[in-house]
């Protein structure tokens, strides 16, 4: 009897057991939601989100990692209904991934305290406002830009180079203002363009900008946001050079391309989805640097690259993460470059 008693109780504490464990189990599973301003293979900024989703959702499994996605979200307001949509339906964490959708998200955030949601490029969390549920991730995207501009001075014939932004903001800034920094630093002597078209999307103005640079003479351009495919165009058609940032460009222009600036989101995704899984929303910034893997030169394979000029981009690289060169913004944004040792040369 004391047998089928002590029976009886294991029998128990197994059925009682077994939803907890399912119930554990069941955490460790997160979807995800990302809304995005262009398409999926912009190859710009939004691919480089999605590529690192996918590259998370091949090493967690299917079963433990769910994602989707809105693309082409350029209109603001439907990019947040987007992002209330989502959050509504339960996703576990929510990227508003344009810097455009911040005022949006310090709205919507406060409404889903039990939700995670992360944006960028950027590094305020609203924490000043109260918020504690907002992760925030940015790209130091002046750090392989310094590297391409310094490249792009060696392998200038006419002395003109040519940078087309979008909107004076976030990565993209960055960007110009460290690719301009390198050309610079590498060469005072060069003439280096710089125009903002005052658009993210807008393919035909970037294709102007390009024109009128490669009219003043300019045999190398760079560009970053999702407009560039319009300016890689112009440059292929009268053989100038160009570097890439933020996904690997290489396909649009095999015979031009040089190099791209790759962005790894994963290296801030990760952390969040970790806090995220354990209940521990904190709200906190992400930085990808060179440093940390989160940015990568992509050398294009098919463009026989000088090997002094390529050394000498490897060089710049390796000063930028053992510390050597640095780059502070002040209040201004203005960038400066800081070196702990004399310049090499």
């Amino acid at each position: 009897m004391k047998k089928l008693s002590l029976l009886i109780v294991v029998l128990l504490v197994v059925a009682v057991a077994a939803p907890s464990f399912t119930a554990a189990r069941a955490q460790e599973k997160i979807r995800v939601a990302v809304v995005m301003p262009s398409t999926k293979n912009d190859l710009a900024f939004s691919q480089s989100i999605v590529d690192a989703l996918l590259a998370i959702q091949e090493e967690r499994g299917e079963d433990a990692f769910e994602f989707v996605y809105s693309e082409n979200m350029f209109v603001v307001e439907d990019a947040a209904t987007a992002l209330r949509d989502y959050a509504s339906q339960g996703y576990d964490l929510v990227i508003a991934h344009g810097s455009q959708y911040g005022s949006s998200l310090a709205d919507i955030a406060p409404d889903f305290p039990d939700t995670a949601f992360a944006w960028g490029t950027t590094v305020d969390t609203f924490r000043d406002q109260g918020i504690t549920n907002v992760y925030a991730y940015e790209a130091r995207s002046e750090q392989g830009a310094f590297v391409q501009g310094v490249m792009a001075a060696m392998l200038t014939k006419s002395k003109v180079i040519g940078i087309i932004g979008p909107i004076e903001t976030g990565d993209a800034k960055l960007y110009v203002d460290g690719f301009k920094a390198g050309v610079l630093w590498q060469d005072p002597e060069i003439e280096v363009l710089v125009n903002y078209i005052q658009s993210f999307s807008d393919l035909a103005l970037a294709a102007a900008a390009a024109d009128a640079m490669l009219a003043e003479n300019a045999d190398i351009l760079t560009g970053t946001a999702q407009m560039v495919p319009g300016a890689v165009n112009k440059a292929k058609e009268a053989g100038a050079l160009w570097f890439g940032t933020q996904a690997n460009q290489t396909s649009l222009a095999p015979e031009i391309v040089v190099s791209s600036q790759v962005y790894d989101w994963t290296v801030a995704l990760n952390p969040i989805i970790e806090d995220v899984l354990a209940g521990e929303i904190e709200g906190e910034a992400y930085s990808l640097t060179l440093e940390n893997g989160g940015l990568r030169i992509e050398f294009n394979e098919d463009f026989e690259l000088d090997e002094d000029v390529k050394a000498a981009g490897e060089e710049v690289m390796q000063a930028i993460i053992d510390g050597k060169i640095s780059f502070e913004i002040d209040e201004e944004g203005v960038l400066t470059v800081v070196e702990t040792e004399e310049k090499a040369g």
